[in-house]
């Protein structure tokens, strides 16, 4: 990205940098999943998909469920996180949900749900938006929120107990403007995206134990 896109009002990419390569952000959360993948096994929840729990679980997944809001192919369970009982009680050892708790109105009841589905000792593995675009397409109506560190962290820990989460972030001034311009990974390079600077998160991440 040259240095004088900075003072466009215009991005690159208004979706992101999907159309561009890989988004920038998804560069953090696969590094994050990667860092923590020996959780992601046994009975295994997904929010969406089942792509990265295939991903960074594979064999050592047992069973794999998907939730989704809606009824449609791939879910295995269908409803809103927020609500009580859409999750089996005690029933996972991981839960992974990228970028979708920033969706939810009632974050507070989502995460209570998360912690109660899990088997104890089980593991959520959790990122959300810091700075980002908001989406003009499908979750432009339902993208309430944009969290801090310490936002999560008591978010989860309220549920978890705060000595049982663990809160990372991710991104930098570079990263945030490139983001924020809908520049992709493959147009930047990684080198420039590693140097931390929490007051620029791009995307911050969780790990909670029950």
């Amino acid at each position: 990205m040259r240095l004088g896109r900075a003072a466009s009002a215009k991005p690159l990419c208004a979706n992101f940098g999907y159309s561009r390569g890989t988004p920038i952000d998804r560069h953090y959360i696969e590094s994050f999943l990667e860092a923590h993948k020996a959780d992601i096994q046994g009975s295994v929840l997904e929010i969406g998909d089942d792509t990265y729990s295939r991903c960074f679980g594979g064999s050592r997944i047992t069973r794999q469920d998907i939730l989704q809001v809606d009824p449609r192919p791939p879910a295995t369970i269908v409803g809103d996180l927020s609500e009580p009982g859409v999750l089996p009680e005690h029933a996972f050892d991981c839960i992974v949900l990228t970028q979708t708790l920033h969706l939810i109105y009632d974050m507070p009841a989502a995460v209570a749900q998360l912690q109660r589905s899990l088997k104890p000792g089980g593991v959520l593995l959790v990122t959300v938006p810091g700075i980002t675009p908001i989406d003009r397409g499908e979750w432009k109506e339902s993208w309430f929120w944009s969290l801090t560190e310490k936002s999560l962290a008591r978010l989860l820990g309220d549920a978890f107990g705060t000595a049982q989460v663990g809160v990372t972030t991710y991104g930098n001034l570079f990263a945030a403007t490139a983001f924020l311009h809908g520049a992709a990974l493959e147009e930047v390079g990684t080198a420039r995206l590693q140097p931390l600077d929490p007051s620029y998160p791009v995307t911050i991440a969780a790990r909670a134990v029950a």
